[in-house]
């Protein structure tokens, strides 16, 4: 995953933009090259104006969530979070955990990573049967590089394999990261979040 290393870092991201393998010397018939499935996540998530921080261990974890508090003025704000293990987790920030739509942030973990698109596939194991647009604005989103996958078909398979019990409801997706532009008639309808993503490595 040094991929993500590189991307976080400016000097290597715009260096990465002047020679991308993908751009250099292609002809226009020849087959288009099929990145691998973090690198396309990582591009098209960014397209769609998320933001995420890549994290080796639980402790950059700790020190990416305070540095997100720290950028946005969220210190002793209410955050908005059904996960028990988040609460315990980031405890020590002085947040009102409450389960508010009002609250300054929305605290969870998802299902999956989805590359093709750079969505966010999540279901009612992390927002119950709340609708996007009654959640708050701000997002903060724990999830794992083992998470990522290609499709929202495969996201859906593995879904329905990890609750093979009881299949969770209220299965959407969130891609769209960044307001929108007055007039942007192809987001219309949908419900955008300014969203923080911290990606931990487990591969």
């Amino acid at each position: 995953m040094n991929l993500f290393k590189r991307f976080l870092n400016p000097k290597a991201r715009a260096e990465q933009d002047q020679d991308t393998p993908e751009k250099a010397d292609r002809g226009k018939y020849m087959p288009e090259v099929k990145l691998p499935t973090d690198e396309r996540f990582m591009l098209n998530f960014k397209n769609n104006g998320g933001k995420f921080l890549y994290c080796i261990d639980e402790t950059e974890v700790q020190e990416a969530f305070d540095n997100i508090l720290l950028e946005n003025d969220w210190y002793e704000t209410e955050c908005c979070c059904f996960d028990d293990n988040l609460q315990e987790k980031f405890k020590g920030f002085n947040l009102e955990f409450n389960h508010s739509a009002k609250a300054e942030f929305y605290l969870s973990t998802c299902e999956f990573l989805v590359a093709n698109d750079g969505s966010i596939l999540i279901s009612s194991n992390q927002i119950k049967e709340r609708k996007l647009h009654d959640l708050p604005a701000n997002f903060i989103i724990l999830s794992s590089t083992s998470q990522l996958i290609d499709t929202i078909g495969e996201g859906l398979r593995g879904i329905k394999f990890k609750n093979k019990q009881q299949i969770p409801s209220n299965i959407t997706t969130i891609k769209n990261f960044e307001t929108q532009k007055e007039g942007d008639f192809m987001s219309y309808g949908s419900s955008t979040k300014n969203l923080y993503l911290l990606l931990l490595e487990d591969l």
